[in-house]
This record gives C-alpha cells, sequence and structure tokens, in this order.
C-alpha cells in the first residue's frame, strides 16, 4: 500500500515495568512499597478498622532506600500500591577514582563505572579504608526503579 519508511522514536527500554500492582491489604513490614515516587521499605504497617462507608484503611511508614528518609502514605487496603522491583547484585570494587565514583567488575568480566560512592559516612569509609589497605572487596548495589546505590561491603580477603 504505502511506501514509506516509518520512524520509530526508540527508547532504551525492553518495556519492563519499573513497578508492580500489589493490593495494600497484602503488603507487609520488611516489604517494599512505592511512596511520592520513591521506593521504601516498609518499617510500620498498621490497618483500621472499616468505617461507616467502607474501606478499611493501611497506614505505612517506610524508610527511603537510597537517602533513608522517612515516609509515611495511608491507602485503602482494597486498592492497588506500586511495589518497586528491587535488585541487589554484588560487584568486586576494581578503583576509586578522584571525584567520587567506583569502578567495578562484573559477573562476565565487563567494568560499571556509572557508580558514585555511598553517601553513608560509614560505608564510605569502610570502603576506601579497604581499599587503601588493598584488601578484595565485593560491594553489594540495590537498584530500583533507574537509580543504584552501593548498600553493603564484603571483604573478600587480600589481594
Amino acid at each position: 500500500m504505502s511506501d514509506e519508511e516509518h520512524q520509530f522514536e526508540s527508547k532504551a527500554d525492553a518495556g519492563a515495568s519499573k513497578t508492580y500492582p500489589q493490593q495494600a491489604g497484602t503488603i507487609r513490614k520488611n516489604g517494599y512499597i512505592v511512596i511520592k515516587n520513591r521506593a521504601c521499605k516498609v518499617v510500620e504497617v498498621s490497618t483500621s478498622k472499616t468505617g461507616k462507608h467502607g474501606h478499611a484503611k493501611c497506614h505505612f511508614v517506610a524508610i527511603d532506600i537510597f537517602n533513608g528518609k522517612k515516609l509515611e502514605d495511608i491507602v485503602p487496603s482494597s486498592h492497588n500500591c506500586d511495589v518497586p522491583h528491587v535488585n541487589r547484585t554484588d560487584y568486586q570494587l576494581i578503583d576509586i577514582s578522584e571525584d567520587g565514583f567506583v569502578s567495578l567488575l562484573t559477573e562476565n568480566g565487563n567494568t560499571k563505572d556509572d557508580l558514585k560512592l555511598p553517601t553513608d559516612d560509614a560505608l564510605l569509609t569502610q570502603i576506601k579504608d579497604g581499599f587503601a589497605e588493598g584488601k578484595d572487596l565485593v560491594v553489594t548495589v540495590m537498584s530500583a526503579m533507574g537509580e543504584e546505590q552501593i548498600c553493603a561491603l564484603k571483604d573478600i580477603g587480600p589481594k
């Protein structure tokens, strides 16, 4: 019919969603939830009784997994909440650059150079001290909703 070629805007996303829906009443303590577009770990859940007009409500108190801020949300327990896909990956630390970025070795032997050092002071000094001593360090990177951050550190012995 038509000889024209169609141009499609390509976005570097395979269509995988950053979140999935889950009924608010089924989300428990230590689970994950999205509050104000931030991935959070639930620290407290309380459910109120149904009122005169129906819905029981869930009151979530959660801590942002990347910046540690406390967020709260109240949702009817029968409604769906967004739950982030949270992944943890271990990488071996190769190098720390002067501008605060780390160079990490992935499972398949490539390097990952787009992560900054963590903002948590205790973890930051552990990483810097361990690296200065020449230890082999493995960092755990948590990723959710397009954000990544180093969240833990393991020492696998001297180089």
